[in-house]
């Protein structure tokens, strides 16, 4: 392979790392920053011809791709989850999605002056949404269960949906000439619809009884999963042409919700592989981009871009939504999140060449046409939906609580100052005992392994901010935050070492890696705060005040106490530690542990807010 080929292919990589990492920081969906390096790279300075780059491997690339992202997305699609707003999501991707077809195709005819045909295939195209762009959104503009669960669904639901009418309007198209048109594409439809059921409930069945019953080891898994989806959207493809997308979506939504089968280890595995394919074709298609034949398209475009946003979504919700228990301010927020991805940039690049070939000339302004759209919408709801949501009053406040790993003496006690302080906690232990006494003092708690399958189901996430490992085994809070890593990020994991002679052991490596950090000092342990606790010791919370600010403060107890937590003006908690200072100032709340009972009168502060008394080691 050539050099320079080598050096194109570790350039898009590291372009794709350097997109996905700005996206992280700036909380914006990482497409934009895809389709603004593609097209920089492509039509800008023309650096990347991604069909000269692969040749005839270009697009079936790009189906196998888009198929193995469809297949991560529908692995998430546990029915559980939809339960009582199922009828909203079938609406949506049924006449719901029709109603968006029509607009769509009425507003590019009138507009833009397209043939009938195009402006029919473009509506069809642009009905399709996808995971690509909803759930890194989701992520950002954080709303209700309701409203993310329907559009998670939708998204990965009406991708091959759209991508099945696009197919059905171009053999349309094809076959208009003949006098069977109609009928032939009826029979198409059926094909298409019944080979993409079939080929994908037969082998999302056949994939799960072999997990099941361990015919194939675990790391077999994630490789055997990604031959069995694309072996299922070819065999599926060549039965029908374009079914493929179908079955695999079919497939994943089966396994999803068989009983028995284990598949978080594939959702992971797939989703580290769905990242990459959409960083990589996101940039290779937009590197395709022909920027002339867009801005040749004028200010009809705008035009087709208010219907989309202001019309044909917003009527798209009005009619799906009827008869449900959605709210207004959920209905409103669902009219104005619908992005378009990769999908729909994928399929109009397949058809536009096709279309081309077969004489069809204005068949070129699909993929600028579909690529304004993509950025438009990405970019108008990406930068506005959480504003929105805010002020609509449906959206997640922000994380503040903890995942407290132990529901021992130390465990309780931090659960109780910050429960008392309006602080969300979920202790877990799998010690009935101390869950037991947990329950008693009024705390939340789970009961059972929290690194377990049965824990993955039923700790909720919602609204935690961090983890909080505080058990007396060091291989308990080890596991804990490798578990938790991935979802709630290593820069919120705090560990407490178990015993003094253990600093230079696990715990210790353990936050020299990058994983966690320690709790509250590396000085302090386990042993430290559950015999301060034994004898009289008390978390005590107070507030800070412009006379008595935090200097002051460790001034006045020096050693005898140590700080815990510090919650600002808005309530937002902050945990003393190894990571950073924490920088409290007048207004700020501090709960730390009174090592040793002062009498009242020696108190030369304010006097506590509140104070959580020690109770027997357990």
């Amino acid at each position: 392979m050539p050099q320079d080929t080598l050096l194109i292919i570790a350039s898009i990589l590291a372009v794709s790392a350097a997109c996905q990492w700005i996206a992280w920081r700036t909380k914006i969906p990482g497409i934009v920053f895809l389709l603004v390096s593609g097209i920089m790279a492509g039509p800008v300075l023309n650096l990347l011809n991604p069909e000269a780059l692969m040749g005839p491997l270009f697009f079936p690339f790009v189906s196998l791709s888009v198929a193995l992202i469809l297949f991560e997305g529908s692995l998430t699609l546990n029915f559980s989850d939809i339960r009582g707003m199922a009828s909203v999501v079938r609406n949506m991707v049924s006449f719901g999605m029709l109603v968006t077809w029509v607009i769509t195709a009425l507003a590019a005819r009138y507009a833009l002056d397209l043939s009938w045909e195009i402006c029919i295939l473009f509506g069809a195209i642009t009905t399709v949404s996808g995971p690509t762009v909803i759930v890194p959104m989701l992520r950002t503009v954080r709303p209700t269960h309701n409203i993310a669960n329907i559009l998670r669904w939708e998204g990965i639901i009406i991708d091959p949906i759209g991508a099945g009418m696009a197919v059905l309007t171009y053999e349309f198209i094809l076959s208009a000439s003949v006098a069977d048109a109609f009928s032939h594409t009826l029979f198409t439809f059926f094909r298409l619809v019944s080979t993409g059921v079939f080929a994908g409930a037969a082998a999302g069945f056949l994939f799960g009884l072999v997990i099941r019953h361990q015919i194939i080891p675990v790391f077999l898994h994630n490789l055997s999963a990604v031959a069995a989806v694309i072996g299922v959207f070819v065999f599926s493809n060549l039965v029908q042409h374009e079914s493929g997308l179908v079955a695999v979506t079919v497939m994943g939504m089966w396994l999803a919700n068989m009983k028995a089968v284990p598949i978080e280890d594939m959702l992971d595995f797939k989703e580290h592989i769905s990242i990459l394919l959409i960083s990589v074709l996101f940039i290779l298609l937009a590197a395709r981009l022909d920027l002339d034949a867009l801005i040749g398209l004028g200010w009809g475009v705008v035009i087709l871009f208010i219907a989309i946003q202001f019309l044909a979504r917003p009527l798209n919700i009005m009619a799906s939504s009827i008869g449900s228990n959605l709210t207004w301010p959920e209905r409103h927020l669902l009219a104005w999140i619908a992005p378009r991805g990769i999908v729909a940039a994928a399929i109009s690049a397949l058809f536009a060449v096709q279309l081309e070939n077969s004489g069809y000339t204005d068949a070129s302004v699909l993929v600028p046409l579909t690529f304004f759209v993509i950025i438009a919408t990405v970019l108008l709801q990406s930068l506005t939906a959480r504003p929105i949501a805010m002020w609509l009053k449906v959206a997640e406040p922000e994380p503040n609580g903890f995942i407290i790993i132990g529901a021992n003496t130390v465990g309780r006690a931090i659960g109780k100052a910050l429960s008392d302080q309006g602080v969300k906690v979920l202790l877990a232990d799998a010690g009935w005992d101390h869950v037991t006494k947990a329950r008693l003092e009024g705390l939340p708690c789970y009961y059972g392994s929290p690194v377990s399958a049965h824990a993955e189901k039923h700790i909720s996430l919602i609204g935690m901010k961090g983890i909080l490992a505080v058990s007396a085994l060091d291989h308990v809070n080890l596991a804990s935050a490798l578990h938790f890593k991935a979802e709630i990020g290593s820069g919120h994991i705090y560990i407490l070492r178990s015993h003094k002679e253990n600093r230079s052991g696990d715990i210790g490596r353990f936050s020299l890696n990058n994983h966690g950090y320690h709790l509250f000092s590396k000085d302090i342990t386990f042993t430290d705060l559950s015999s301060t606790l034994s004898r009289g010791g008390e978390i005590v919370v107070t507030k800070l005040t412009a006379k008595f600010g935090f200097k002051d403060f460790l001034d006045t107890h020096g050693k005898s106490a140590q700080c815990l937590f510090a919650l600002d003006p808005q309530g937002n908690s902050h945990v003393f530690s190894e990571k950073e200072p924490v920088k409290a100032s007048n207004g700020w709340k501090l709960i730390y542990l009174q090592k040793k009972a002062r009498p009242h009168h020696a108190f030369s502060g304010p006097s506590p807010l509140k104070r959580v008394k020690g109770m027997s080691s357990s």
